[in-house]
This record gives structure tokens, C-alpha cells and sequence, in this order.
């Protein structure tokens, strides 16, 4: 695009930010069609001209100079009206890569239109259930849909919250696809380590083989980038211990050649069952491309009060760059006593095959593939499922479709 053009659009964006201002280019005339918004943009800060005192509106402009104009107008955004800042957020993330090269970081966008910034996630994915015949037993083919919203209260303080559909393509499904607000908690930090953080927040447990949902509470937590440590109280949203009051915590640490969790789960005041607290620990040793994983589970019940996962991974995966994929394997065995619920795992429908008196044993395969930027298609497959309390095939599958936004 000609620069004279591409300044005339940009004049646009501060209209009513500055008076009128004289033309200090010796080759842009008082008759030029742009003249004035070359001029008002050059009395802004926002253009400059060459050494010789010239604009050289007739030359194509780069993308690295338009980005500089963004950089410039990123620093006026308090005194742009919403139309024009929406307009300059659009710019900012079209040329985000040459403003990172300028040293402007566009996260910086997120202090916008009322200190709010939109971001979110869809899939589509067909299940096919472990379980036989019975309530709870048929395959499933769905859809969600889920957009966050996070609200910049201060430089140290956000509010975010997520809004979820489900859709059921096939039979009735486990819900009747309303519209809701699943997660909503504020966040507050001290500094760049430590945080405190209150109400329906995400909780996912190591690789999500124990936990991976909702859980309503406060929790304190710090990180310094190798060490990283929490505590809260609370309930947990969803999986066998749903509603009861739960003191628990968690510590890391990331030793370069391997990174070591640990967990802790004591249920505050349970009545009517064998056990009350759960602790586990999960290990990941990379080597290049490759990772070796295990987590270990334990509570204090007197039967069926460990579980394990052990597996070994591939990945080269990056939303952004199509082609790149990911692929593990691992062995499980769940024991009924020693299970929190809430399983990040697609096909996981036989979960619900967890006796109270018997584990659950499987092998599973689980990957993803980039298509798209943004796009990736996820798998997983289970087989060898064992578990003599409830009538099992000995396979199950899950496929999805995942987009980010």
C-alpha cells in the first residue's frame, strides 16, 4: 500500500486526539488530498519523515513501518474513543510478530475498551463407550462451545470468568445444553510470585488423570519459576468427593533433567466412609522430544487405596505450526478407593466402571496433530479394560475436533 494511503487510514484512528497542525514535509503540499492528516499525524508523534525533511507519500510503506505507526498510536490509546481502540487492537494483532521485534508486547491490549479482553475454545467429538449394555452405556457425539472473559481491575488484580455450551448431536445426552457460567473467580498477586486466588477456578491435578474440573474455594499459591507451591479450602466441583469440604495442597519442583509434584487431599469432616485423605505424585523426565511420565496415588483406606499411571511421550506440538503432533502411551491401574474423579480423558465414560470394592485396569493411546493454526485434532484409545464388577468391552475411543481462539 502507497504510504499516503495507508496514513490517511490511519488518520482515522486519532481523530479529535490533537488540533490541527502545520505540514513540516517540504514534498506534501496544501493541496494534497492529505494533506491535513499527514500533518495533524506527524504533529501527534505518531509519523515521521526522512532525514531531508521529506514524507515520501508515493513510496509503498513496509510492515515493519506500519507496525512502528501501531507502536506510536498503542501509546496514545487512552485518548482514543472505542471504535477507534477496537480498530487498534485489530492492527495490533495483525502486526503482532514485527511489534514484538520493536520490543511492544500486545498482551499490553488486554488494558483496553473497559480493561476487557475475549478469548476461548470449540470441539467437536464422537465417544465410543467401554461400557455395554445399561444406563449410561451408549456412545456419544457432542459438541461445546466455551468463551472467557477476563476484566483488568488493576495491574495486580483481574476478574475472569468462562461461559460454556454443551450440544448433544446424537440421542439426549447427559444434559440439556444450557448455556452457563462454570468458572468465575478473582484473581489477585503480590508481586510476581504469589497469588491469591477466589472463587470457581480450574483445578487440574498433575496430567489430569485424577482431576481435572472446577473447584470453588480460595487458594494461595506461589511460583518462582522452578519452585512452585499452594494451598487451599474449599470444595471440590465435580468426581465422588463433589461438594465436600476439602483442605488440600501441592508443591513442585522443576530440577531441569526432571520436574517432581507432589499432592495432598484431606477431606474436612467426612462421615460414612473408609478413608478421608488422598495424596499422590507425579514425575516427568524429558529427553529431546521424548518424555517418560508417571504418577503414583495413595489413601488411607484400608482396600483398593493406590493407583499408577506410568507412559512415554512424543511431542513436537505447537497450535501454530501445522504438522506438529503429539503421541503417548501409558499403562493405568485405578483403585476405586484412591480416585478423586473428573479424568482429563476424553473416553472416559468407563470410568464409571470403578467399583467400590474393585480397580480399574488399561492400557491407553492418546495424541494430537495440528491442521490448522489453531486447529488440532485430539485422540485417545483405551483397551485391555478391566473391571469383573461391571460388564465392560474391552475397548473404547474417542475422537475431536479443537479450535482456539
Amino acid at each position: 500500500m502507497k504510504k499516503i494511503l495507508a496514513l490517511a487510514a490511519v488518520a482515522a484512528l486519532t481523530a479529535g486526539v490533537s488540533a490541527y497542525a502545520a505540514n513540516p514535509f517540504s514534498d506534501v503540499t496544501a493541496d494534497d488530498w492529505a494533506y491535513q492528516a499527514v500533518s495533524d499525524l506527524s504533529a501527534q508523534g505518531v509519523v515521521e519523515g526522512y532525514p531531508d525533511g521529506t514524507f515520501k507519500g508515493e513510496r509503498n510503506m513496509t510492515r515493519y513501518e506500519l507496525a512502528q505507526i501501531v507502536a506510536r498510536l498503542m501509546a496514545k490509546e487512552d485518548q482514543l474513543n472505542a471504535q477507534q481502540q477496537a480498530t487498534l487492537d485489530k492492527l495490533a494483532g495483525e502486526y503482532a510478530d514485527e511489534l514484538a521485534n520493536l520490543g511492544v508486547r500486545v498482551s499490553n491490549l488486554e488494558k483496553k475498551v473497559g480493561n476487557i479482553s475475549w478469548s476461548g475454545d470449540a470441539k467437536m467429538m464422537y465417544t465410543n463407550n467401554a461400557k455395554k449394555a445399561g444406563e449410561g452405556s451408549e456412545d456419544t457425539y457432542k459438541g461445546r462451545i466455551r468463551l472467557n472473559v477476563k476484566g483488568q481491575v488493576n495491574d495486580s488484580t483481574f476478574v475472569k470468568g468462562r461461559i460454556v455450551t454443551n450440544m448433544w448431536f446424537k440421542d439426549a445426552g447427559d444434559g440439556d445444553g444450557n448455556t452457563t457460567m462454570d468458572r468465575l473467580f478473582v484473581n489477585h498477586s503480590f508481586g510476581d510470585k504469589t497469588s491469591v486466588v477466589l472463587g470457581r477456578q480450574d483445578l487440574t491435578v498433575f496430567s489430569g488423570l485424577e482431576y481435572d474440573d472446577a473447584f470453588d474455594g480460595a487458594k494461595l499459591a506461589y511460583n518462582d519459576g522452578k519452585f512452585d507451591a499452594y494451598a487451599a479450602f474449599g470444595q471440590l466441583n465435580a468426581g465422588k468427593f463433589d461438594t465436600e469440604d476439602v483442605a488440600f495442597g501441592g508443591l513442585g519442583y522443576d530440577f531441569g533433567a526432571a520436574k517432581l509434584n507432589a499432592a495432598y487431599f484431606n477431606f474436612v469432616g467426612l462421615e460414612k466412609k473408609t478413608f478421608d485423605s488422598i495424596w499422590g505424585a507425579n514425575l516427568v523426565v524429558p529427553v529431546d522430544n521424548f518424555s517418560v511420565f508417571g504418577e503414583y496415588w495413595d489413601s488411607n483406606a484400608d482396600k483398593n487405596d493406590s493407583a499408577y499411571q506410568a507412559g512415554l511421550g512424543y511431542s513436537t506440538l505447537d497450535a501454530s505450526k501445522p504438522g506438529t503432533f503429539a503421541l503417548n502411551v501409558a499403562y493405568n491401574k485405578v483403585g476405586a478407593n484412591a480416585y478423586l474423579g473428573g479424568t482429563t480423558y476424553d473416553a472416559s465414560d468407563f470410568f464409571g466402571a470403578i467399583a467400590a470394592d474393585k480397580d480399574l485396569k488399561f492400557w491407553n493411546v492418546f495424541g494430537d496433530v495440528t491442521l490448522q493454526k489453531n486447529v488440532t485434532l485430539h485422540g485417545e484409545y483405551a483397551w485391555d479394560i478391566e473391571n469383573s464388577k461391571v460388564d465392560c468391552d474391552d475397548n473404547a475411543w474417542s475422537v475431536s475436533l479443537n479450535y482456539a481462539f
